[in-house]
């Protein structure tokens, strides 16, 4: 079982009906390092009805790529059902909220991979694709289309060739494969110029970090301070850092997050705000309701009701 047994919850706790549990990344026995690379119709065969009957959500640490060749696939990201057609790509980047839909035709190469997989250099430079803000459905340029679908089975025959070569060779030609795989879908419609978002100085990289514990923890640390401790710096320095990126501090950006979650829970998932509230760390609704109307104008039953506030309206994202 490749996300219920392999990768289980790290708390060992059972999660409750709005809490969506924390996968991490554990590959097949025998498997080096943080990649895996299979088929999107090998997955259903494998699962019989999980995780899709019921629907289980879950998060993960590492990144889900899914290059659908044939069918049709639905998957929720972010509570919200994308359709991927031939030709496309689905991404579902460390710390969103995913949901499978039951198998239908879908074929293709699926691509699990941890974020150090890719070295700093690359990561730096790839850094508006692996973006949590950027599209969770890829549609690269047609003329790349089928040199994306060609280098991704050569990396699922490199993933399957374990054994053939020395390992450090295999790895090698692996993480070549999927690097040179993510630089070509870094060019599709919808993503920033490469280079052009947390490279360079070291406020930038720090913040790009913050980011990724961000999306992994903002719904249970809601405090610079937490933040600061999980990357080894001070508030002062985490500050400044968010600062130079945009203009805001570090707590304004956790309740930004946490206010597009509720938005998300409320609004495309029907989530009942009390729920939203256990849901995203409030240990009272009634606090919820106030931080939730003091950024929309509007109570949290009321935006579920789709009424209309008295300000701009704000976008998802």
């Amino acid at each position: 079982m490749m996300v219920d047994k392999r990768h289980p919850d790290p708390s060992g706790s059972t999660a409750g009906p709005a809490a969506v549990p924390l996968y991490g990344f554990q590959p097949p026995v025998g498997t080096p390092y943080g990649l895996e690379v299979s088929t999107v119709e090998d997955f259903f065969a494998q699962h019989n009805d999980w995780p899709w009957n019921p629907p289980r959500p879950g998060r993960a640490t590492f990144h889900y790529l899914i290059a659908v060749t044939e069918g049709e696939l639905l998957h929720d990201v972010d509570h919200v059902t994308r359709t991927v057609t031939p030709g496309q790509w689905l991404w579902v980047r460390p710390g969103h909220a995913q949901c499978w839909h039951p198998p239908g035709g879908a074929h293709g190469p699926f691509i699990l991979f941890e974020p150090d997989v890719l070295r700093p250099d690359l990561a730096r430079l790839l850094a508006p694709l692996t973006a949590h803000e950027a599209p969770a459905v890829l549609s690269p340029h047609p003329d790349d289309t089928v040199w994306l679908q060609q280098t991704a089975l050569q990396l699922l025959d490199e993933h399957r060739a374990l054994g053939r070569r020395p390992l450090d060779i295999h790895h090698a030609l692996r993480r070549s494969l999927l690097e040179s795989l993510l630089l070509r879908l870094a060019n599709s419609p919808g993503i920033a110029p490469t280079g052009t978002a947390t490279a360079g100085t070291g406020r930038a990289d720090r913040y790009g970090r913050f980011l990724d514990a961000l999306e992994l923890h903002f719904r249970e640390l809601h405090q610079a301070a937490d933040y600061a401790e999980l990357l080894g710096c001070s508030v002062r320095t985490l500050s400044r850092a968010a600062q130079d990126a945009t203009g805001k501090g570090v707590r304004e950006l956790i309740d930004e997050r946490r206010l597009l979650e509720a938005r998300r829970l409320l609004g495309g998932a029907r989530w009942d705000a009390r729920t939203v509230a256990v849901h995203l760390g409030f240990t009272d609704p009634a606090n919820f309701g106030r931080f939730f109307r003091d950024r929309t104008g509007l109570t949290p039953s009321a935006f579920a009701a789709g009424e209309s506030p008295n300000l701009p309206p704000r976008s998802l994202g």
